[in-house]
C-alpha cells in the first residue's frame, strides 16, 4: 500500500475534481479498514526523503489531524483511537517520525516535530514515551550531528513542551531540557537556525523552570544567555528572546530585581532603535511589569498569605525615564492605523503600555506625562498632536478624580474643538479620549462628573455631527455616545439632564446604522449598541413615549430583513448580523418598558406582532439571530406574563431546537435561560410542554458532547421548572435527583488550581443548590416528604461546602437559602434529618457576621425555620 498512498496523496492534490474526490475516497476507505497501517503509511511516506515534497506534505497534515481536532469531543475520540491501537505500530510510526528530524527537507522535518509534539500530549500524561525526551537529547548531546538535526529536535522540544502540562515530566527530564535548550541560545552556537530554534524552545519550556529559577545560580546563567540573545546580530533571534523576557516577567515577577537594571538599558535599547517586531516586544515587557504591579496591588489584602510574591515596585523606581521612552513612541504612528483593527504597531503599543503604567502608580504619572501634552497640542505636524492627544486620553485611568479633574475639565473645550480638525487620526483618536473621559470621569450618581448642564449640548451637538465623519472615527463617538448615556443611569434628578436630547441620539445612531459607507467596519452593530445603552440608561418617566415610537420603527426594519434578497453566504451572514443587532434593540425596549406597570401595557399590546416577527427571524435560522431572538423572547415572556401562553404553540419547536443545539452551545445555554423566564411567566401553565422539556434537559445533563459551561444554567432551571409545577414535579424526581446528586460529587473532584475551574465549580454548587430550593418550594405544600430520602446526602453537600476556604459569597448565599427551604418545607420532619447540627450552627453564625445585608438576611431567615422545626439550632 506504500506505493499507492504516494499517488493517492499526490491525486488528492489534483486540480481535477474527479480524480480529487477519487483519492480522497480511497485515503477514507484505507483509513477505515485499517488505522494502524494507515497511519504507519503516512509516517513512511512523510519520513522517506525520496519521495515527492507534496505527498509528504499531505501526508504530515492528515498524519497531524489523526492525533488532534479543535473540537473537544473529536479531540477525544482521536486520543482513544490512537491509544487502543498496537504498540508495535506505535513504535514505528515513533521512531520514523524521530529519524524524519534528520531530513534534509526543512518542511519535513517540521511537520515531524509537530507530530511527534501531538504524540507526546496523548502519550507523555500517561507516561507511555518515558524514552522521548532521552531520544531527542542525544540529537543535540552527541558529537557532529548536523546543526539542521538540531534545529529539529529544539523545535520538537519546543512543541513537546507547549503541549505537555509541567507536572508530566520529571525535575531531571526538566533540567536536561533546559540545558539543551539554553546551550543552543548560547553565543557559542555557531548557527544562527539552532539559535533561533533554541530561543523559541525556551519560551514554551518558561513553564517548567520555577525549580531552576529558584536557583541563583541557574537563574542567573538562562537570564544571561537570554539578554545575549536579546543583543543578537539576527532580528528574529533578538525578538525571540526579548519574547522569554515578557513570559519571565510576568511568571517569575518576583525573581527580577537583580536584573532590572540590565534589563530597562536593553529595552530602552531596542525600543529607540531596533526593528519593530523587537521594540514590540521590548515595550511589551513592561506592559507585564505593568500587569503584575496592577494584579500585586488589587489582591494586597494584609494577613491574606496568598501571595508570597513581594511588590517591587519596578514601574515607579523606573517612572522618570520609562514615561519619556514611552511618550516618544506615540510619535511613529501608522497612516493606516485607524482603518484597520488588526494594525498594530510602535504607537499603538506605548499608548497601551502608558495606560498600564498609569493604574499602576496614579498620580505621579500625570506631571511627567502633561507637559508632552502641553508642548505638543498646539503644534502644526498631525503627529505631534495627536500624540499628545493620545497620551493624555492614555492616562486617564489610575490617577485620582482630584488630580485629573483640573486638566480635563481645562482640556475638554480643546478635545471638542478637535473634533472639527482637518486630520482625521486626530478626530480618530479625540473620540477615542472623550469616550474614556465619559467612562471614568462622568459618574452624576457619585457626585462627580465633568458634564454639567453648562457644557452638555455643545457635547451632544458635536458627538452627533461627528457620527457623520468617516466610520472609524463614527465608530469611537458612538463609543463616547454609549458612556455618556451610560453615566446618567440610576443618577436620580441629574438623569433628567440628557432627556432632552434623547430623541436627536436616537435619531443619528439609527441613521448611523443605515450608512451604506460602513463595509468592513464595525459600525452599525456599534450605533445599535450604543441606542440599546441610550434606551437603557434613560429616564423611563421622562422618556417612555419616545421608546413607545422608537419600537415600530425597529420592528419595521426587522421585518424588512425576512424580505432580504439572500443570494450568498455573505449575504446571509449580513443579513444574521442586522437582525441580531435589531432583535438586541427590542429586548432593550421590551425590558425597559417592563421596568413599570404603566409601560408595561406598551409592550403588551404589541406582543403579537412581535412575535410573530421573532418567529419569522426564527425560519432564517442563523446561530446569532437564534441568540439574540431567544434573549428578546424571554423579556417578552416576562412582560407578558401568563398571556404569554397563546404563542407557546408556535414558539415550542424552537425551543426545542434550542434545547438540542450543541454544537452552538451559548444558542443551547440561553435556550435554557429562556424555559426559567417560561416558568416564571405561566407558572403551573408550562404543563403540557414540561415532559419534552424536562427530556432534553436531562439529556443535555448526561451528554458528554454538550459544552460544560450549559449545565450550571440547567441545574438552576429544573429548579425554575419545579417552583412553576409544584407537586407535578413527582414524575421527574427519580431521573433529575440522581444528576443533581452526581454533580454534588463531581465538584468535590474539581481542580481548584485553575481559575476558570474554580469558577466553573461555583457555578455548579450555585446551580444544584438553586435547583433543590425550586423543588423543595415546589413540595413544601403537599408532597415535602418526597424528599426525605434525598435531604441527607443534600446536608452533606452543603456541609462539604461549608467548608470550603475561600468560599465564593453567591455559593454561601445560595446554600444558606436551601439550608431554609429544606427546614422550611420538611416542618417537623427535619428533625430527623439534622444528625450533627453543628456545621449549620457555624455556617449560619459566619454569615450573620457578614457586611453583605442579604446575605444576613437570608441566614436569619434561614435560623427562624431551623428553630420552628426543632430548638437545636434555634
Amino acid at each position: 500500500m506504500a506505493l499507492e498512498i504516494t499517488q493517492f496523496l499526490l491525486a488528492a492534490q489534483s486540480a481535477d475534481a474527479k480524480i480529487r474526490t477519487e483519492a480522497e475516497a480511497n485515503l477514507s476507505q484505507f483509513r477505515e479498514q485499517n488505522l494502524p497501517g494507515f497511519l504507519l503509511s503516512l509516517a513512511v511516506e512523510l519520513s522517506t526523503d525520496v519521495k515527492p515534497t507534496e505527498s509528504r506534505r499531505l501526508a504530515g497534515i492528515v498524519l497531524k489531524n489523526s492525533l488532534d481536532a479543535k473540537e473537544t469531543v473529536r479531540k477525544q475520540q482521536l486520543v482513544q483511537q490512537w491509544l487502543v491501537i498496537d504498540s508495535s505500530y506505535k513504535s514505528q510510526i515513533k521512531s520514523l517520525l524521530l529519524s524524519c528530524l534528520g531530513s534534509s527537507v526543512r518542511e519535513a522535518s517540521h511537520t515531524a516535530a509537530q507530530v511527534i509534539a501531538k504524540i507526546a500530549s496523548i502519550e507523555v500524561p500517561q507516561k507511555q514515551w518515558p524514552e522521548l525526551v532521552g531520544s531527542l537529547l542525544v540529537n543535540m548531546t552527541q558529537h557532529g550531528r548536523p546543526a539542521s538535526l538540531k534545529q529539529a529536535t529544539l523545535e520538537t522540544l519546543g512543541y513537546v513542551c507547549e503541549e505537555i502540562s509541567h507536572h508530566d515530566l520529571v525535575q531531571d527530564e526538566v533540567n536536561s531540557v533546559l540545558t539543551a535548550v539554553v546551550q543552543g541560545m548560547n553565543v557559542e552556537e555557531e548557527s544562527p537556525e539552532v539559535r533561533l530554534a533554541a530561543a523559541r524552545a525556551l519560551y514554551n519550556a518558561l513553564d517548567f523552570a520555577q525549580t531552576n529559577f529558584d536557583n541563583e545560580m541557574e537563574r542567573n546563567y538562562i537570564m544571561k544567555v537570554i539578554c545575549e540573545a536579546a543583543t543578537a546580530k539576527e532580528t528574529q533571534i533578538r525578538q525571540a528572546a526579548f519574547e522569554c523576557l515578557v513570559s519571565i516577567a510576568s511568571t517569575y515577577y518576583g525573581l527580577l530585581e537583580p536584573y532590572m537594571q540590565t534589563l530597562f538599558e536593553l529595552t530602552a535599547k531596542a525600543v529607540k532603535e531596533d526593528e519593530e517586531a523587537v521594540a514590540l516586544q521590548a515595550i511589551e515587557f513592561w506592559s507585564s511589569i505593568s500587569d503584575e504591579e496592577i494584579e500585586l496591588q488589587d489582591y494586597e489584602v494584609p494577613d491574606s498569605g496568598d501571595s508570597n510574591v513581594q511588590h517591587s515596585h519596578f514601574i515607579e523606581k523606573a517612572l522618570e525615564v520609562l514615561v519619556p521612552m514611552l511618550l516618544e513612541t506615540l510619535l511613529k504612528q501608522d497612516e493606516e492605523q485607524d482603518q484597520d483593527d488588526e494594525i498594530w504597531n510602535l504607537a499603538m503599543a506605548g499608548g497601551t503600555c502608558l495606560g498600564l503604567v498609569a493604574r499602576t502608580v496614579g498620580d505621579s504619572v500625570v506631571p511627567l506625562v502633561m507637559p508632552f501634552v502641553e508642548a505638543n497640542i498646539m503644534k502644526s505636524d498631525w503627529r505631534s498632536r495627536e500624540a499628545a492627544i493620545y497620551a493624555f486620553g492614555s492616562i486617564l485611568e489610575g490617577p485620582s478624580i482630584e488630580k485629573l479633574s483640573p486638566m480635563v475639565h481645562a482640556g475638554l473645550k480643546h478635545l471638542l474643538d478637535a473634533m472639527k480638525d482637518n486630520n482625521d487620526h486626530i478626530r480618530d483618536t479625540t473620540a477615542w479620549t472623550l469616550s474614556r473621559i465619559f467612562e471614568l470621569l462622568h459618574t452624576p450618581a457619585s457626585g462627580f462628573s465633568v458634564v454639567s448642564p453648562a457644557n452638555l449640548q455643545q457635547i451632544v451637538e458635536v458627538l452627533l455631527e461627528s457620527l457623520k465623519d468617516a466610520p472609524h472615527v463614527a465608530e469611537k463617538v458612538c463609543g463616547a455616545i454609549y458612556f455618556l448615556s451610560q453615566g446618567y443611569e440610576d443618577a436620580g434628578p441629574s438623569s433628567s439632564l440628557l432627556t432632552p436630547f434623547v430623541t436627536q441620539i436616537i435619531g443619528s445612531l439609527i441613521s448611523t446604522a443605515d450608512r451604506t459607507d460602513n463595509s468592513g467596519s464595525k459600525l452599525r452593530t456599534t450605533a445599535y449598541e450604543t441606542l440599546n445603552e441610550v434606551v437603557r440608561c434613560s429616564n423611563l418617566i421622562e422618556t417612555s413615549q419616545i421608546i413607545k415610537h422608537l419600537c415600530p420603527v425597529i420592528m419595521t426594519k426587522l421585518a424588512q430583513t425576512v424580505e432580504l434578497q439572500i443570494l450568498s453566504t455573505d449575504d446571509r451572514e449580513k443579513q444574521g448580523d442586522l437582525q441580531a443587532s435589531l432583535c438586541g434593540v427590542l429586548q432593550v425596549i421590551i425590558q425597559k418598558l417592563s421596568n413599570s406597570d404603566e409601560t408595561k401595557s406598551i409592550i403588551v399590546q404589541v406582543g403579537d406582532q412581535i412575535m410573530m416577527l421573532f418567529l419569522k427571524v426564527f425560519a432564517c435560522r442563523s446561530s446569532t439571530v437564534h441568540e439574540e431572538a431567544m434573549l428578546a423572547i424571554g423579556a417578552l415572556a416576562y412582560a407578558t406574563g401568563s398571556d404569554f401562553l397563546k404563542y407557546m404553540p408556535e414558539f415550542y419547536k424552537y425551543l426545542e431546537m434550542g434545547l438540542q443545539n450543541f454544537e452552538e452551545y451559548q444558542v443551547c445555554s440561553i435556550s435554557v435561560g429562556v424555559v426559567g423566564d417560561i416558568c416564571r411567566a405561566l407558572d403551573d401553565k408550562i404543563l403540557p410542554y414540561c415532559d419534552g422539556i424536562m427530556t432534553h434537559l436531562l439529556k443535555d445533563l448526561s451528554s458528554g458532547e454538550l459544552n460544560k459551561s450549559v449545565k450550571p444554567p440547567i441545574f438552576s432551571c429544573l429548579g425554575d421548572i419545579a417552583l412553576a409545577i409544584g407537586e407535578h414535579f413527582e414524575k421527574y424526581l427519580q431521573y433529575a435527583l440522581p444528576m443533581m446528586q452526581t454533580a454534588s460529587e463531581v465538584c468535590a473532584q474539581l481542580d481548584n488550581s485553575d481559575d476558570e475551574m474554580v469558577e466553573y465549580g461555583n457555578q455548579l454548587r450555585r446551580s444544584i443548590f438553586e435547583a433543590y430550593s425550586g423543588i423543595l418550594q415546589g413540595f413544601k405544600n403537599s408532597k415535602a416528604n418526597l424528599m426525605l430520602p434525598y435531604a441527607p446526602h443534600l446536608l452533606q453537600f452543603i456541609e462539604l461546602v461549608a467548608k470550603d476556604r475561600p468560599r465564593d459569597e453567591s455559593v454561601t448565599k445560595a446554600a444558606v437559602a436551601v439550608l431554609g427551604d429544606l427546614a422550611d418545607a420538611l416542618g417537623s420532619n427535619a428533625k430527623t434529618i439534622f444528625k450533627d447540627p453543628a456545621f449549620c450552627t457555624q455556617l449560619l453564625g459566619e454569615c450573620l457576621q457578614s457586611d453583605d445585608e442579604q446575605l444576613k438576611e437570608t441566614a436569619t431567615w434561614t435560623q427562624g425555620m431551623i428553630g420552628r422545626a426543632f430548638s437545636v439550632c434555634g
